[in-house]
């Protein structure tokens, strides 16, 4: 396919065609590139026994997880609603890591009659789930490595005044609390942050886990999380997994040498996997010319995707329905009631109302993150798979926003 053709199709189908299938605005997801990053990390960390687990926050539909089961990938889950997804999905047992953070513990409690692997991030939890169940269920444990990394102060977890994980220095108390419930700790999590350029932190948290290793003889999974940073801009710098790959081997292969059953690693990307799979596309409401600025008014806002509101981030955007139109710079604005922005000052093909633009890298925590903000609803999925377009979850109606809620009559 040519440059000009992919600019404005998804998965080899034109994105005029996929929104006259649903209307807009509508997630497409292409699963050739979900397929793509998954076979990138799988070469990247083929020279240590390793486990690619989903973080399926980044975006839960369930053909989405199936997908990723048919990819060989495991499930990383932070609730227990995703849990029961991935159960949903196929997923078994053992393919779903469950680190749940601030819970109550009936949820750890359905965690453990699911059979799971849990991952506990605190010492309270640790104590009671010792309390509850002695050595009966095996345990991961969060540990907090005191790094700041992550591209936004919202996404970075593993710094000192996070509320996620134990504390590499509470370790000596962690293994008071363990020997005396008799527990069994299989696994050592951390996860620093998100969209992390430099290797060096993977590597200085790998180290550190490493070396609370002997603390727990039973040990036989390091998870280090993920992070990976995708490119959102042309110029971005990405991390470099093959880098990462070839050093966390070589220092796994030196801790593995001197143990009888080696140590496997786990990654935990989700962003990475599906954010270039995924465009917003959205239709021109309105052009609308002030003093100072053009804006172009699209049928979607921050109740569809919240990333630029919140963490600032940056998505590019096309237009697709008019891309040989001479340039113009144009602020792209959503519909929701108070300022909602996709992007300021953008150089767009010139936009007229009706044409059909490209929200790209729209792929994590795009739809996950959405809401029924303005009481606007949520939008339909559809996943282009081997050149065709699946329709993996419908447009909301008023039905389904008031389907929970119960009319009261009042005096």
């Amino acid at each position: 396919m040519k440059s000009a053709e992919l600019a404005t199709h998804i998965g080899g189908v034109r994105m005029e065609e996929l929104a006259a299938m649903t209307g807009t605005p509508l997630y497409a997801y292409d699963s050739s590139v979900i397929a793509r990053q998954a076979a990138r990390l799988k070469t990247a960390f083929a020279g240590m026994p390793h486990r690619i687990m989903y973080a399926c926050k980044a975006l839960p539909n369930l053909t989405i997880l199936r997908l990723m089961k048919r990819l060989g990938t495991g499930l990383d889950t932070v609730s227990i609603e995703e849990v029961e997804l991935g159960l949903k999905a196929g997923y078994t047992a053992d393919e779903i890591l469950f680190t749940p953070n601030m819970v109550a513990f009936p949820e750890i409690e359905r965690a453990v009659v699911h059979g799971v692997h849990i991952n506990i991030d605190s010492i309270p939890m640790l104590e009671h789930f010792g309390q509850a169940y002695g050595g009966k269920v095996p345990l991961f444990l969060r540990v907090n490595p005191h790094i700041m990394a992550g591209g936004n102060e919202r996404i970075s977890t593993g710094h000192i005044d996070s509320q996620f994980g134990i504390s590499i220095h509470q370790l000596r108390h962690v293994e008071r609390i363990v020997a005396t419930h008799g527990m069994h700790i299989h696994g050592l999590h951390m996860h620093t942050g998100s969209d992390i350029l430099d290797a060096e932190v993977f590597l200085q948290g790998a180290e550190l886990l490493i070396n609370t290793a002997d603390l727990f003889p039973e040990l036989r999974y390091l998870d280090l999380g993920s992070g990976f940073k995708v490119a959102y801009k042309d110029e971005d710098i990405t991390t470099d997994i093959d880098e990462l790959g070839r050093r966390i081997a070589e220092r796994l292969a030196k801790f593995n040498a001197g143990r009888s059953t080696p140590v496997e690693v786990w990654f935990e990307p989700g962003k990475f996997l599906v954010s270039e799979s995924g465009t917003l596309l959205v239709r021109v409401n309105l052009v609308k010319q002030t003093t100072a600025t053009v804006f172009a008014g699209v049928d979607s806002g921050l109740n569809h995707l919240i990333r630029p509101m919140m963490y600032g981030a940056y998505h590019q955007i096309d237009n697709v329905g008019n891309p040989d139109g001479n340039t113009r710079i144009y602020t792209v604005v959503g519909n929701i009631c108070e300022t909602d922005t996709f992007g300021w000052d953008r150089k767009l093909a010139e936009v007229r109302e009706g044409d059909l633009l490209a929200i790209r890298n729209a792929g994590a925590y795009g739809h996950s993150m959405a809401s029924n903000y303005n009481s606007r609803l949520r939008p339909p999925e559809i996943l282009v798979h081997n050149g065709k377009p699946l329709l993996i979850r419908r447009r909301e109606t008023l039905d389904d926003l008031v389907a929970t809620q119960l009319e009261q009559e009042l005096e």
